[in-house]
């Protein structure tokens, strides 16, 4: 699992769907994720903590409903990518260290990362999702780090290559 974080709210330029944006903390992928109009501003005003609405949104009752039943929200996974749908899970521990009793809760990756920023919980996803679904967000330092790399390996020499026992060495 690698931490991301949500890095901005857009919106598709084709369509006006809005798109969470998660980074990696390296700032090099991108994961975005399109999610639905309530969700966008859900996510939104947890960024934003400066607009506490009156109420409680239904997030922020989720999480009301979880800390009063003695849990914490201990993570949220997004751990797949399936048809161009994506999976989340909230992860939930128990407060009372004696007793083992965690929960796994499937959710909607939109509603998971709301939950997640109204919790302070980390945001992690799976490798495979990261492989599948991300898109680079620093093209320049790839573009340095493989000329850096197509360098090394050009001045590389037949010499360079030493055996060190054990094989065969022709």
């Amino acid at each position: 699992m690698i931490e991301m974080y949500v890095a901005a709210i857009a919106l598709d330029a084709r369509n006006g769907h809005p798109i969470v944006m998660l980074n990696d903390r390296s700032k090099r992928r991108t994961l975005p994720i399109w999610i639905g109009a309530y969700e966008a501003t859900a996510i939104g005003r947890a960024l934003d903590n400066s607009s506490k609405p009156e109420r409680p949104m239904t997030h922020d009752l989720l999480l009301n409903v979880i800390t009063g039943l003695g849990y914490v929200v201990d993570r949220v996974e997004i751990n797949e990518l399936s048809a161009n749908t994506y999976f989340a899970t909230i992860r939930l521990r128990v407060e009372d260290k004696r007793v083992e009793a965690d929960k796994a809760i499937d959710a909607r990756p939109s509603d998971a990362i709301a939950l997640a920023l109204r919790a302070d919980a980390p945001i992690f996803v799976s490798a495979q999702v990261v492989l599948d679904g991300t898109i680079p967000a620093d093209s320049d330092k790839d573009e340095e780090e493989a000329e850096e790399f197509k360098k090394f390996v050009d001045g590389l020499k037949a010499s360079d290559f030493k055996a060190s026992g054990g094989g065969p060495t022709e």
